[in-house]
């Protein structure tokens, strides 16, 4: 993973220092040993970007000093970066309006402390700053017993950005409990790597309550897949492993299969996925399999909780008459602006509720960090979603 991405890594580093150095610490008023600093940060990132690529990809053992080196990163190439970008564009401006010549500098400066900024905040506080977002959704198939049912749902776990701050998973239980829920829904990805992860929160998880139970389905990261260092029975091993954990805390694991809930006389169906996503992602998802044994004569709610989005108008649009789907996966990339974030050139579906006539698809932004303990603006959050007849 970090060898894909050393390139940019390292022009991310390099330019921006050059161009800082070129235009700003050429002086010869600049004292030696201020030019020397400068270039003492820079140097540190590119060596430690180069060993990180000799060293097993995303073990836990070196995910310390992953997390580590992409702070630093964040915190000292990224404001340099937006500086450095703002600033040429200022050039470029200052060519056709020479007044802006002037103010180019202090612009440029400005641009580039305000992303400082956001990255202290987003490393600091954000992996924690927990918000609940509720919505509702309204379907003619809903039977009136279910009318108000309340379905919390949680994704994205990624238990490996928890060991900075364990105890935001007991404000989280306490926080889901607190809602009530009739269902509480998990949408992947408990772990980014091994089954080890869970192990420090397996008793807190296992207090979910909800009054029909705790329901759960696997994520691209789920399958180990980015487990470079195991050999194939050692994954296959972990994988059932975390599956066995995941039914000893209580949780309804579904694996492209289905469960009925009862209210009297009516009932829903809650089915759920193994991912499918598009590559590089696993693609294992079987829907004809989870509706196996679902009565399909007259009108039946169904929920399905599938971990990539993009599954919903690639087949559960075109193939099923599945109300609503939840799903999770883009995490919103960690970083949103306002209702900006750069996941929704990746995702057509990234955030929140979309509708297509009757049916819907929820995606929530998540809990956890993929790589590391970082989020600003995508929050992380618990959805609330109350369904209701129409």
């Amino acid at each position: 993973m970090i060898l894909r991405i050393l390139p940019l890594l390292l022009l991310t580093c390099l330019l921006p220092d050059i161009y800082i150095y070129y235009w700003h610490l050429r002086k010869p008023t600049i004292p030696r040993w201020a030019k020397v600093t400068f270039w003492g940060p820079t140097a540190l990132l590119l060596f430690f970007a180069v060993w990180l690529t000799y060293t097993e990809s995303l073990t836990p053992e070196n995910m310390d000093a992953i997390v580590l080196y992409f702070s630093a990163y964040m915190l000292l190439a990224l404001p340099k970066t937006t500086y450095t970008l703002v600033s040429l564009i200022g050039k470029l401006i200052g060519l056709i309006f020479p007044p802006y010549r002037k103010a180019n500098t202090p612009i440029s400066f400005t641009a580039g402390f305000a992303v400082f900024c956001m990255m202290i905040c987003g490393l600091s506080f954000g992996p924690t700053h927990l918000k609940i977002q509720k919505s509702e959704f309204q379907s003619e198939a809903l039977p009136k017993e279910f009318d108000g049912y309340k379905i919390v749902q949680i994704s994205d776990l990624h238990l490996t950005s928890m060991k900075t701050h364990p105890e935001f998973i007991n404000e989280l239980v306490r926080t889901i409990n607190a809602q009530h829920a009739d269902a509480i829904c998990f949408t992947g990805d408990l772990v980014s790597t091994d089954v080890t992860e869970l192990y420090p929160f397996v008793d807190e998880l296992s207090r979910l309550k909800a009054k029909d139970g705790v329901f759960s389905i696997l994520g691209n990261h789920d399958y180990m897949t980015y487990a470079k260092y195991m050999t194939p029975l050692e994954k296959s091993k972990k994988f059932h492993e975390m599956l066995d954990l995941q039914r000893k805390m209580g949780w309804n694991l579904l694996q492209n299969e289905h469960k009925v809930i009862h209210r009297g006389q009516d009932s829903i169906v809650i089915l759920g996925v193994e991912n499918d996503g598009k590559p590089p992602f696993p693609e294992r998802g079987d829907l004809q399999k989870a509706l196996e044994g679902v009565n399909q004569s007259g009108p039946l709610f169904k929920l399905l909780l599938s971990h990539d989005p993009s599954h919903w108008k690639r087949k559960v649009l075109p193939t099923t008459d599945i109300q609503l789907t939840l799903s999770g996966h883009t995490h919103g990339m960690q970083f949103m602006i306002g209702n900006w974030s750069p996941a929704q050139y990746l995702y057509p579906e990234w955030k929140g509720m979309y509708l297509e006539k009757s049916r819907g698809l929820h995606v929530s932004l998540g809990i956890g960090g993929a790589l590391i303990p970082f989020r600003f603006g995508a929050w992380p959050e618990i959805n609330v979603i109350t369904l209701h007849c129409k």
